[in-house]
């Protein structure tokens, strides 16, 4: 069976906290990630900080406006830009996660948006990104169709926190599905 063709039986959710949208220059500074099964249990999961950034490109978030809207997160993310690990060490922990997991089935990308952070993982991470399938499961799509089409509406708390992020991705694809169950 090509590998096309195999039918996931996991999602990859992933959210990167990162500098700015400089997709070459940005740094990455915080990650996130929950396997789950397609009842959204959570099979495993995984959190990091990355460290040793040069603190005057960490300090670019302050002339980015959309940390302009999250003081508290870019003061602790430049406060703390010590602490964390190596994100060549946070690559490698991410692989043995997937290689884990996922063995030979394809890992699916999943959050929102997630098409800015897959550039990231592109630029920062060459070797995970070989380890994720070409096809993303973005729920910021379903949120277009959902507005336009049914005018249906998620509120979702915007925290901006990887871990936190992830949640509400989740939980947001979940009301989704929910919707049209009961319509």
């Amino acid at each position: 069976m090509k590998q096309a063709d195999r039918v996931p039986t996991k999602l990859l959710w992933m959210d990167l906290e990162y500098t700015d949208f400089d997709y070459p220059r940005s740094l990455m500074l915080e990650v996130s990630v929950e396997i789950t099964d397609f009842t959204f249990q959570t099979v495993a999961s995984y959190e990091a900080r990355i460290k040793n950034n040069p603190k005057k490109l960490v300090e670019r978030m302050a002339l980015n406006t959309f940390w302009q809207d999250y003081p508290a997160n870019r003061e602790d993310f430049v406060r703390n830009n010590d602490r964390g690990k190596d994100i060549s060490v946070v690559e490698e922990e991410l692989v043995a996660l997937i290689d884990k997991h996922f063995g030979d089935e394809p890992a699916i990308l999943a959050g929102n948006s997630i098409h800015s952070d897959r550039n990231v993982i592109k630029v920062h991470w060459p070797t995970l990104d070989l380890k994720l399938h070409y096809r993303m499961l973005d729920v910021s799509s379903l949120k277009i169709l959902m507005q336009a089409k049914y005018g249906v509406m998620y509120e979702k708390k915007n925290v901006h926190r990887a871990f936190d992020d992830i949640q509400a991705s989740i939980a947001e694809l979940q009301f989704y599905l929910d919707w049209f169950k009961k319509s």
